[in-house]
């Protein structure tokens, strides 16, 4: 259903994504790595490694709360109907996997990364600008 588009989309706004991205990197290095991640118009993959006793749970708490307060003043007033009329930008609950070794690594970063090509959005994953497809290096898993 998600790679169909249905359901709200707020996310297909550069302004939107540009938010949930930026905010991912800026505590990248201080309470997880950023491994792998794509925004799509109405959901999110991300792939991080966790550091010390930071829970997941607090971070994900944490991206939804701040984007969901700053995408809301980004396009209040838009065409868009603005997320908190319509109930907010995120889902109250998140879907979460822990990884079990390279090969399971190396398939959730293709599946994060493919998910615009699936969903028909762009030919190749490095044609989706809300992606780190475009940036990715390889080797340790790892985008620049």
């Amino acid at each position: 259903m998600l790679d169909r588009g249905l359901g709200s989309c707020v996310l297909r706004d550069p302004r939107a994504a540009r938010c949930v991205i930026d905010n991912w990197k800026w505590f990248d290095g201080i309470r997880y790595t950023l491994i792998a991640w794509v925004v799509m118009p109405n959901h999110v993959h991300v792939l991080i490694e966790v550091f010390g006793t930071t829970s997941l749970g607090s971070i994900v708490q944490s991206w939804k709360s701040y984007t969901g307060r700053v995408i809301g003043q980004l396009l209040a007033g838009d065409d868009i109907a603005a997320p908190r009329n319509r109930g907010g930008v995120w889902m109250r609950e998140y879907w979460d996997r822990l990884i079990r070794d390279d090969a399971h690594l190396a398939a959730a970063i293709n599946y994060i990364h493919s998910n615009p090509v699936r969903a028909k959005l762009v030919g190749t994953a490095h044609d989706w600008p809300w992606s780190s497809a475009s940036t990715w290096v390889g080797g340790d898993g790892r985008g620049k």
